[in-house]
C-alpha cells in the first residue's frame, strides 16, 4: 500500500475551522466507504484539534507511518 498524504490550508477562522472539520471529516469517509479502498482520513485544525476517520481495512497503515505519525515513504513530485 502506498500512502497519499494531502494538505490543504484554509482561511477559515479557527472557530470555523472547529465547525467545518466534522463535516469535511463526514463527506470523505461517505466518499471513500463506497470504494475498494482503505483509507484514513485525518484532519488537524490550526488550534491542534485532531479528527480521525478509518476504514477497518486499513491493518497496514501503521506500518506505513512512523511513530510520530509521519509518512515514512518519501513524497515525489513529477
Amino acid at each position: 500500500m502506498v500512502p497519499v498524504h494531502i494538505e490543504v490550508t484554509s482561511t477559515l477562522t479557527q472557530e470555523d475551522e472547529n465547525r467545518m472539520a466534522p463535516a469535511v471529516l463526514k463527506l470523505l469517509s461517505g466518499i471513500l466507504e463506497m470504494l475498494p479502498v482503505a483509507y484514513m482520513v485525518r484532519i488537524e485544525t490550526t488550534d491542534q484539534q485532531v479528527l480521525e476517520q478509518g476504514n477497518p481495512r486499513v491493518s497496514s497503515w501503521e506500518s506505513a507511518t512512523s511513530p510520530a505519525g509521519d509518512v515514512t515513504v518519501p513524497f515525489v513530485e513529477s
